[in-house]
């Protein structure tokens, strides 16, 4: 049997609950409101070695869903069913079995598929589940367990491990030999989604042009073909749009936009996706911010790149533009105007529905991972800040400049640098920037986050004796000591 384990039911019985409780995290939003689970969301369960599918409900009808997207939702459903070796069915304990339930369990054994039935909200004593009506829905046992209190959890566990069988010896001995973790993020209907099926080869994400059809951060792996030939193996992240708080409507929203944030301290590169047609927005702005606060690489993807073709293949055009590379050039111009604290990150201009460009994007991806691990050379970083000193000074801050007297290396993913310098709040936030942009060009470290730790010199506190040198030498590091040597003094001097 393959090792991959997919929670069915009708809307509201809990699968969503019943996905985080097996997962022991909060990863598929839960809520009252029937539908808000959509695309199929999957994570990976070590203590029993196997992939768990959350998917939609089935059956979903009315309330603000549009018809389109409920389709879609019952697509991914089924390819669930015929993706998974064992199917949990969940019906609700407290409303007992219903006609949809009946419907759902006779095409469930048409599948051929390993089920096994869940009554879920066995919250209280045993009379108030409706554990002998299940019996009648002919899927043997049922096993009633309580998502929200973990009732019966363990027993449920022991049911799958016994229907999975014995882990593999290869599954055993997986370590996270790991695939590049890639997330997208952007507002509501940039293409993130289409970008994921694009990359996936096929329509496993709902797309849509209703905005917000994504709710759920969708994890999945594929493998990548690199211009070498070489497979690379990926886990992609494609996040619910994310709107800027004073716009949430819903709590449904609030939490989407947590599980966005969130995915994007997870990835190892992200993809911050733009509109062709729009250009950068205050939103794309402080969507890219998050990224950055989060220390993580950025690629710009600017797509539906494809509108843009097809408007310069009329004769009007786009108004004030002369050619499609004069539109591209000034696109640049103004983005990197705007995302000003994303020094040298890489830019593909790419088409989700053509696959133009689609390519590169990846191999950006590859490229930038590739360079976070790279070690510099300590006496090239100190000689390029001396130069970066010299040709621009500090400004001086109440009458006194930053200065440094060293750096090193200290880490990567991020790239952090100890910077030993004379006061740590002399360093205005527009000459940290500059800084980090020449560490940047000088290294290409196009895309990679830069970050200084600093540390100044302990200020002299009126009223209390001086240390003495030999003192401070004493506690100073190796580095410190010996350039005072070499200088014939101390730099308290």
């Amino acid at each position: 049997m393959n090792r991959i384990v997919a929670i069915v039911g009708r809307p509201n019985v809990g699968k969503s609950r019943l996905f985080n409780r097996l997962a022991r995290k909060r990863i598929s939003i839960v809520h009252d409101e029937a539908g808000i689970t959509r695309d199929v969301i999957s994570t990976e369960i070590e203590d029993g070695v196997y992939t768990l599918l959350d998917t939609g409900g089935i059956g979903l009808t009315g309330g603000d869903t549009p018809e389109r997207i409920i389709a879609a939702s019952e697509q991914q459903v089924d390819f669930a069913i015929e993706t998974a070796g064992l199917i949990l069915f969940v019906i609700d304990g407290l409303s007992g079995v219903t006609p949809l339930d009946e419907r759902i369990a006779a095409k469930l054994r048409r599948s051929k598929r390993e089920v096994r039935l869940v009554v879920n909200k066995a919250d209280f004593d045993e009379d108030k589940v409706e554990l002998a009506e299940a019996y009648r829905l002919g899927l043997g046992e049922p096993l009633p367990v309580s998502a929200e209190h973990g009732r019966g959890e363990s027993g449920l566990r022991a049911a799958i491990a016994e229907a999975l069988g014995p882990v593999p010896a290869e599954a055993e001995g997986r370590t996270a030999n790991d695939p590049l973790c890639i997330c997208f993020i952007g507002r509501p209907n940039v293409g993130k989604s289409s970008l994921s099926n694009r990359l996936l080869k096929s329509d496993r994400l709902i797309v849509s042009d209703v905005p917000g059809t994504t709710r759920d951060a969708v994890e999945l792996s594929f493998l990548f073909k690199g211009r070498n030939g070489k497979d690379y193996p990926f886990r992609l992240i494609d996040t619910a749009g994310i709107k800027a708080q004073t716009k949430l409507a819903a709590p449904v929203e609030y939490f989407s936009r947590l599980r966005s944030l969130d995915s994007i301290q997870r990835a190892d590169v992200v993809f911050l996706v733009l509109d062709a047609m729009e250009g950068v927005t205050q939103q794309d702005k402080a969507i890219a911010g998050e990224a950055v606060k989060e220390r993580k690489p950025i690629v710009v993807v600017v797509n539906k790149w494809d509108l843009v073709h097809k408007a310069f293949r009329q004769p009007e055009g786009l108004r004030g533009f002369t050619s499609e590379r004069d539109y591209r050039e000034k696109y640049e111009k103004a983005l990197f105007n705007r995302l000003f604290f994303t020094p040298g990150a890489p830019l593909v201009f790419v088409s989700a529905m053509s696959g133009y460009e689609v390519d590169r994007m990846m191999n950006a991806a590859v490229k930038l991972n590739r360079t976070l691990d790279q070690k510099l050379p300590t006496a090239r970083l100190n000689q390029l800040l001396g130069r970066l000193t010299e040709r621009t000074p500090p400004p001086a801050v109440g009458n006194r400049r930053f200065r440094i007297y060293y750096a090193t290396q200290t880490g990567t993913r991020p790239f952090r640098f100890r910077v030993f310098c004379n006061r740590e709040d002399k360093l205005s936030e527009s000459y940290r920037r500059y800084l980090e942009a020449g560490v940047i060009e000088e290294f290409k470290l196009e895309g990679c986050p830069v970050y200084f730790d600093l540390v100044g010199k302990e200020k002299h506190t009126p009223g209390t004796p001086y240390t003495s040198k030999n003192t401070l030498n004493a506690a100073k590091p190796k580095w410190r000591a010996a350039e005072e040597a070499d200088a014939g003094g101390t730099l308290e001097d």
